[in-house]
């Protein structure tokens, strides 16, 4: 079924189906969307059902999942919402035929969210000067409701890194004003708008949005203890430990598409933030530090495990990797990367943006792990057995290691 014949069939049942959200915006940004989203009005929703059997129900009631154009695609039937109680489950949804698009426009978050098309016609439904936003490249809330759903502060800090909007003043005080309850919210939901953000082009925006509306203690208070923490201008002349940070995470966003990766970058200095002023601008033993933080951060937000894995892998290693010269010490360090989620090629990107570029060993490490792997424990002298085994192994690759490492110097 196309596009148009859902349409068409939509509108044999007396109602309008809309293209809404992402797809309409970035129609606007002149960008291709990634999916299409649509919205439909005047239709009973078990009429709906009847017409459409193969339609299953969505992530949330009332939406369907329909193909169209050979894909599936999220279908909701317009609807309104009334705030009743606190956070997220906090509102009483109403939908029902009588429902107008511009009703369901109303209840989203930002302008560039708040428009539809109606794809019989072609007509652009935007009663909140969406297409304005997009072309001015603001971003903006809807209405006095932006406050209701407390998380919708952190869209607009990552709505405004992935595109590269601005925040408009208004909205930051919008997002200001939900403080109180999202310190309240699930640590869950604030975890998908960080690895939402880490996505985007410039993740430093993210932060430093939350941090102008005064929520970046609330939400991520790791990050926000970075601020003021100074270093050495001689190696870090962009800044305090958070300046730096932000710079990291961002020149690895530009190398690498993996947000466990960019979250590693964005952890590799995280103990400094409970660096004692006294020590400043030096950050002694920060590295150990930093594997507190990110230890009572897991136990706050839960991080997937290769993310907390990968992250205490780089905060231990960020400072030694680069100055490693002992056979036996690097040998060990790439055995130990090679059983991380992020690659040797990962743990490079973020070792060159910190220290501007990278050690010999690890220009050529995929090459020499490789060799390591080809000697195993099953090759050992027969008659040794137990830790004599794994001696001899380490032994081994180190030798390989330096007849490795000898070629390619």
């Amino acid at each position: 079924m196309t596009e148009l014949d859902f349409a068409k069939k939509i509108h044999e049942l007396g109602g309008r189906a809309y293209l809404v959200g992402g797809a309409v915006r970035d129609k606007f940004r002149g960008v291709r969307a990634h999916d299409r989203d649509y919205c439909v009005t005047g239709v009973d929703e078990k009429i709906f059902a009847d017409a459409f059997p193969a339609a299953k129900f969505g992530k949330s009631f009332p939406v369907y999942s329909v193909e169209i154009d050979n894909a599936f695609c999220e279908v909701a039937f317009a609807r309104t919402e009334r705030k009743v109680g606190s956070g997220y489950r906090g509102f009483e949804i109403l939908f029902a035929p009588d429902v107008t698009i511009e009703q369901d426009l109303y209840r989203r978050d930002t302008t560039i969210n708040a428009m539809a098309v109606d794809i019989l016609t072609g007509e652009l439904v935007d009663p909140f000067g969406g297409r304005a936003d997009v072309l001015g490249k603001k971003i903006r809330a809807v209405s006095q409701h932006f406050t209701d759903d407390p998380v919708r502060a952190l869209r607009a800090a990552r709505q405004a890194a992935q595109f590269g909007f601005d925040i408009c003043p208004e909205t930051l005080e919008a997002m200001r004003r939900c403080s109180g309850e999202l310190a309240a919210e699930p640590t869950e939901r604030i975890f998908d708008e960080l690895e939402t953000a880490l996505k985007t082009v410039r993740p430093s925006i993210f932060f430093r949005s939350l941090e102008r509306a005064g929520l970046l203690k609330i939400t991520f208070p790791e990050i926000f203890d970075l601020r003021g923490k100074v270093q050495p201008t001689a190696f870090h002349p962009e800044g305090d430990a958070y300046e730096h940070t932000l710079a990291i995470v961002d020149e690895v966003a530009a190398a690498n598409p993996k947000p466990v990766v960019r979250f590693a970058a964005l952890m590799h200095d995280i103990g400094k933030g409970t660096t004692p002023a006294h020590m400043l601008p030096h950050h002694y033993k920060h590295e150990r530090r930093g594997l507190e933080v990110l230890s009572r951060m897991n136990r706050r937000m839960r991080l997937p495990a290769d993310w907390k894995k990968s992250a205490a892998f780089v905060i231990r290693e960020h400072m030694r990797a680069p100055r490693l010269v002992k056979p036996g010490k690097i040998v060990e360090l790439l055995m130990n990367l090679n059983g991380l989620k992020i690659s040797v090629d990962d743990f490079c990107d973020i070792i060159r943006a910190d220290n501007h570029g990278l050690p010999p060993y690890l220009m050529h490490a995929r090459q020499i792990i490789d060799e390591l792997l080809k000697i195993r424990g099953t090759d050992a002298p027969p008659d040794l057995t137990g830790k004599d085994v794994g001696r001899w192994l380490r032994e081994e690759r180190t030798r390989r290691f330096v007849e490795i490492y000898r070629r390619t110097d």
